[in-house]
């Protein structure tokens, strides 16, 4: 059996990899874990739990409450939110440790458990493993007053709101008419607000969550709805979040994409004016575009890269006190505010920027140049063979060899899917898409199941 946790906790079919029984047992070692600091000084340990709107989400998160409150835990059920905001909640409650219930851009019959540490920070691999381990153990057996207390945590929203909007210290956003697609997630029912009360004009499409159509046709992952109304209204720009409100991606007032690269740049280059880059710099993944490199390199902004996922991201960011980071799908770290990805506070700061600067969503992008990128996912395949191949590296090095230097080839598993996506990006798009399909041929064929 591998590894439970994935790059962003357990996530699996709800109701077959994802199962109350499994719920319960989690949330029991979590607190056998995560809540160790509270009973060494002899106190109740409190925990933190929200969800999407998914209908799984219910049972799950009424698993993960009983798991918790049986082993002494004291529940906050903050209902559904999203996750930076159960995030910041843990941290701003002072709570021992916290769970989302989210697969967030997966579709709806997905499901997932994240836990943060104290501070709202997401764990290190180790405690994971710890939690994993624990699941081998007895679980905590406590009665009468010793059992926890699952209470409804009623100022949750409001809580996150007044937050938000305290990050834009008095700017307002009355000049900016923005449309955002809430991906019928956890976006839906504060979002809106944040904007309205931050003085935008606010056009709102994917706000009518059934507990089974979240990411279904809008959100992150499908962008044509958005572009479609932000042309049809004459907005300024269109934010997309996913499920849980962890990513964005935006729109420009022409219809055309800026994604999460595009993103950080105009992020990093204004935080840099401001004096607000710490250190001057900012920390990307290996899946950041080559343009977003040497942007940054033009502008004086250092860039470090990290493995995939925005927990390595956070890691870098916590360990080297930097101030910005992020992934090209949309997660933008912003740690003076945050302590993850968090797709309304970036929207947010975007909408600022353009405020700031006068200039449209459009300029402010155009000061990183996109260079063609391909990605090819390749399912029913060994995903654990990718590194030690022999022939398949060898065909990798020879892709290299072929860009001459003007590009680069990305060969790796998913985190959270049974995949391995094949990247390549190179100066013109045909060349790209050759090569990624010649690898992508090679891993189908060396790595069969």
């Amino acid at each position: 059996m591998g590894r439970l946790f994935g790059t962003d906790g357990v996530r699996g079919l709800a109701g077959v990899d994802v199962t109350a029984e499994l719920a319960l047992n989690l949330a029991d070692a979590a607190a056998l874990v995560l809540g160790r600091s509270a009973r060494s000084e002899s106190r109740r340990a409190i925990a933190v739990i929200a969800r999407d709107p998914r209908v799984s989400g219910e049972f799950i998160s009424a698993a993960v409450a009983a798991g918790l409150a049986s082993a002494g835990v004291d529940v906050l059920d903050a209902g559904v939110i999203p996750t930076p905001a159960a995030a910041y909640l843990v941290a701003d409650t002072g709570a021992d440790f916290g769970v989302m219930v989210s697969a967030s851009h997966n579709p709806a019959a997905d499901n997932g458990i994240k836990f943060f540490a104290s501070g709202g920070r997401k764990l290190a691999d180790d405690i994971e493993d710890e939690i994993e381990a624990a699941l081998e153990r007895p679980t905590i057996a406590v009665t009468g007053r010793e059992v926890g207390r699952i209470r409804r945590f009623a100022d949750a929203e409001d809580r996150y709101l007044v937050h938000l909007l305290g990050t834009l210290e008095g700017l307002s956003l009355d000049k900016v008419h923005v449309v955002l697609d809430c991906a019928h997630g956890a976006a839906a029912g504060i979002s809106p607000d944040v904007f309205t009360d931050a003085g935008a004009k606010v056009t709102v499409i994917g706000n009518d969550p059934d507990g089974f159509n979240i990411n279904d046709g809008v959100g992150s992952t499908h962008l044509e709805p958005l572009i479609a109304k932000v042309r049809e209204t004459g907005a300024d720009l269109g934010i997309a979040h996913d499920g849980d409100a962890d990513r964005c991606l935006a729109v420009d007032a022409e219809g055309n994409v800026v994604d999460g690269d595009q993103i950080m740049a105009i992020l990093a280059l204004s935080m840099a004016a401001r004096g607000k880059l710490e250190q001057n710099t900012l920390v990307a993944t290996v899946m950041s575009n080559l343009g977003l490199k040497l942007a940054m390199a033009d502008s004086g902004i250092d860039v470090i890269e990290t493995g995939v996922g925005d927990r390595y991201v956070l890691e870098a960011i916590n360990k080297h006190g930097y101030s910005l980071g992020g992934e090209q799908s949309g997660h933008v770290i912003m740690s003076d505010h945050a302590t993850t990805g968090d797709g309304i506070l970036t929207g947010l700061h975007i909408a600022a920027e353009m405020v700031r600067t006068g200039k449209t969503l459009g300029e402010l992008a155009s000061c990183m140049t996109i260079y063609p990128q391909v990605l090819v996912n390749v399912r029913g395949v060994d995903r654990a063979g990718v590194s030690g191949d022999a022939v398949l590296q060898q065909a990798v090095h020879q892709a290299e060899v072929a860009l001459g230097g003007q590009g680069r080839v990305l060969l790796r598993p998913s985190g959270t899917e049974p995949v391995v996506r094949v990247m390549v990006e190179a100066q013109h798009v045909d060349q790209a898409q050759k090569l990624a399909d010649d690898l992508a041929a090679i891993v189908k064929e060396r790595l069969a199941v």
